[in-house]
């Protein structure tokens, strides 16, 4: 678990500044992780400190524990690539909220997908984890859209219900080829636009391999594309290449291998 989102950000983080078409792209030597890894992090931390569900009542006070993870790994981590407008949030003194469209909370939810037993408890948390950052209808949209997909992955649904239940759900079409979405892709952060690409990315995948190539291969914003699709992938094909874990681990901070492993272990 997690590992998956981690390895596609690492992979994709050469080429959000190198943007490739090329499905056949190489591991490249100066590929790191980046601010997706961290957050996705944070999020595992405040699991792990507190995996309590929550309701209407107390989303509030759930939202603003995600906040303070958020604000402490960044404070440990604040080279990692971060939007303008989250590293001014997660600079200030207090907790204020913003209404960011990015794609910055989806990029992160995916120990969400992986925690809770219920798909109504995934979308309540999948909120509260937006709510300080991405207080909008369109990056909470995107942020619930990749924690049901890997919800129900996790719980055995076919690729076919999957695509069903997110275009049903939030309105996403999820229907083009990623070939004709190809040709005219390019980077772009914002949650609706990138968001069900990387949801595409997966359903046209043949094992979690193919899943971050054809993340990546889109052209656009590769890290975060590769990392939601990644998560996905690996809640859908349980197995991730040894050559990939290898490439991955070796660009990994101690740290949060620890905090990813705790959470792992807590939620096998």
């Amino acid at each position: 678990m997690i590992w998956g989102a981690v390895f596609g950000d690492i992979i994709g983080s050469y080429y959000e500044v190198h943007c490739t078409k090329d499905y056949d792209f190489e591991l490249h030597r100066e590929s790191t992780f980046t601010d997706d890894t961290v957050m996705t992090a944070a999020v595992c931390k405040a699991i792990t400190l507190d995996s309590r569900p929550v309701s209407l009542f107390n989303l509030n006070a759930r939202a603003l524990e995600y906040a303070a993870q958020y604000k402490q790994f960044y404070s440990h981590y604040p080279n990692a690539g971060y939007g303008q407008m989250f590293s001014d949030w997660a600079s200030e003194r207090g907790f204020s909220r913003r209404r960011s469209y990015g794609n910055g909370a989806a990029m992160r939810i995916v120990p969400i997908g992986f925690a809770y037993d219920t798909l109504e408890q995934t979308l309540l948390q999948a909120k509260a984890s937006c709510l300080y950052t991405h207080n909008s209808r369109e990056a909470i949209t995107g942020a619930k859209a990749v924690a049901a997909a890997i919800w129900l992955a996790r719980h055995g649904k076919s690729k076919d219900e999957i695509k069903e239940y997110i275009e049903r759900t939030f309105r996403y079409d999820l229907s083009a080829p990623l070939s004709e979405i190809r040709k005219g892709f390019v980077f772009d952060s914002r949650t609706r636009y990138s968001v069900p690409p990387s949801i595409m990315a997966f359903l046209q995948s043949e094992d979690y391999e193919s899943a971050v190539r054809n993340a990546v291969s889109l052209g656009g914003d590769a890290d975060t594309m590769a990392c939601i699709a990644g998560g996905i992938a690996e809640a859908f094909y349980g197995e991730i290449p040894r050559s990939i874990r290898d490439f991955c681990g070796l660009r990994l901070d101690g740290a949060i291998k620890r905090i990813i492993n705790e959470f792992n272990e807590m939620f096998k």
